[in-house]
């Protein structure tokens, strides 16, 4: 379980998460926080991470928040605060979401990750030295994978040196 106490610190959490190649399967998110709403968080989350159950904690007088993030993020799921018991009215919530998420996940792949243009020599020069080696790697092709390209961006300020070498650390 991660967490956060802002939503900026809830963004770089993910970011972190998505560059160790973890797989994220739910937010919970308060709409009123410091810094900006649960609805503009969890905007930015999904492209993140496009597959995560949404869930949306809302006082009474955001229930028009609530219906807007359905619209527009397809919000999973919104709470009324309070919600106690938490046994009764949030756990179970939680886990139908879970399960349904599961039913559906891909675990992610655990190793090295090699991001690269599929026609560029460099990126063909460090898969065949990976492979020559026994060296076991996902190839992420950034003309073809939106987030990774997001997330090659982020790392190098643009897509001119390729190939990015992910590792299960986090390190590139």
């Amino acid at each position: 379980m991660l967490k956060a106490r802002s939503g900026e610190e809830a963004l770089q959490v993910a970011i972190d998460a998505q560059k160790r190649g973890r797989t994220i399967a739910l937010f919970l998110v308060d709409q009123r926080m410091p810094g900006m709403t649960g609805t503009e968080l969890l905007v930015d989350l999904c492209k993140l991470f496009p597959d995560a159950r949404k869930v949306l904690l809302t006082a009474y007088a955001d229930t028009a928040a609530a219906i807007a993030s359905i619209n527009e993020i397809g919000l999973d799921h919104y709470l009324l605060k309070p919600w106690h018991p938490p046994e009764e009215r949030l756990y179970p919530v939680l886990d139908d979401l879970l399960a349904e998420w599961q039913s559906h996940a891909r675990p992610p792949y655990d190793g090295i990750r090699v991001a690269g243009a599929q026609w560029s020599r460099q990126c063909f020069e460090a898969k065949e030295f990976l492979a020559r080696n026994h060296v076991p790697y996902q190839w992420l092709d950034v003309e073809r994978d939106a987030p990774t390209r997001e997330l090659v961006e982020r790392l190098t300020g643009g897509l001119t040196r390729l190939p990015v070498i992910l590792c299960p650390d986090g390190s590139t």
